[in-house]
């Protein structure tokens, strides 16, 4: 991956982030959607956690 998608998979989980927050404040927020954006942007947190160890190794296998 590249530093570029990288900054794709920060933006994408700020917005479901936001997403989230707004839903939860209506007065009867969907709770199946919320679960489902919550699966979504942890997923998105798992790869951009990936992204970050596999470019630590290959930076000090560089080194």
């Amino acid at each position: 991956m590249t530093d570029r998608y990288l900054e794709y998979l920060s933006r994408e989980h700020a917005r479901l982030e936001n997403e989230i927050q707004l839903e939860s404040k209506r007065p009867r927020p969907d709770e199946v959607l919320v679960a489902r954006l919550k699966k979504l942007k942890l997923a998105l947190k798992d790869q951009m956690r990936s992204w970050a160890s596999d470019h630590a190794t290959s930076d000090r296998l560089t080194a």
